[in-house]
């Protein structure tokens, strides 16, 4: 008789199984993936992961929720050390360089998952939507404290800079976007 489930162990298959989601997801996209392969890559049985999950849909929307809090996380981390408030707008930008470079970087996750689910999909289109909004205003608030009204135009240039890296897999626009929203701020 297998052991009973435990709180813990709940905790642990769901966090393999959103692991390995989004590894395959971001790695492959999330159509080209079958959820055989997610069972395999999370080794928990098919049945367990509908029990977590009864969709893929869900699935999706549940690891790029984690993902979200994850990156904004990550991002805020490395932004908050600077005390500036130019230098920490500019922060974003040499954050972004990091990302770029990284293994496997395929752009943003969300406008990939957009391109792929956001016409058919209302929830996805929904978690792409509350990303994109939880980023903006974070982003917005860095932008804020410099005195200077370009909050649009920063964002723009981070979002513009994500999409041409994850197509082109140069990570100069890093650089690029950081030199115009350091213009725009008016700091050499």
């Amino acid at each position: 008789m297998p052991a009973p489930l435990t709180e813990e162990r709940d905790r642990l298959d769901r966090a393999a199984l959103l692991d390995a989601a989004e590894r395959l997801f971001y790695e492959r996209g999330i159509q080209a993936v079958g959820m055989d392969e997610v069972r395999t890559a999370s080794a928990l049985p098919l049945k367990r992961i509908y029990r977590f999950f009864p969709a893929k849909e869900e699935l999706v929307v549940a690891m790029l929720r984690r993902r979200d809090q994850r990156w904004r996380d990550d991002l805020a981390a490395f932004v908050e050390r600077v005390s500036d408030p130019c230098e920490r707008v500019l922060a974003v930008f040499d954050w972004l360089a990091e990302w770029f470079v990284e293994p496997g970087f395929r752009g943003c996750a969300w406008i990939n998952a957009h391109g792929e689910l956001g016409s058919s999909s209302e929830a996805v289109l929904a978690e792409v939507r509350s990303h994109k909004r939880a980023f903006h205003d974070q982003l917005a608030e860095w932008v804020r404290a410099t005195g200077v009204a370009v909050v649009e135009p920063v964002f723009l240039l981070f979002e513009g800079a994500v999409v041409t890296a994850g197509v082109s897999g140069d990570p100069a626009p890093a650089r690029h976007a950081r030199a115009a929203v350091a213009e725009l701020l008016g700091t050499p």
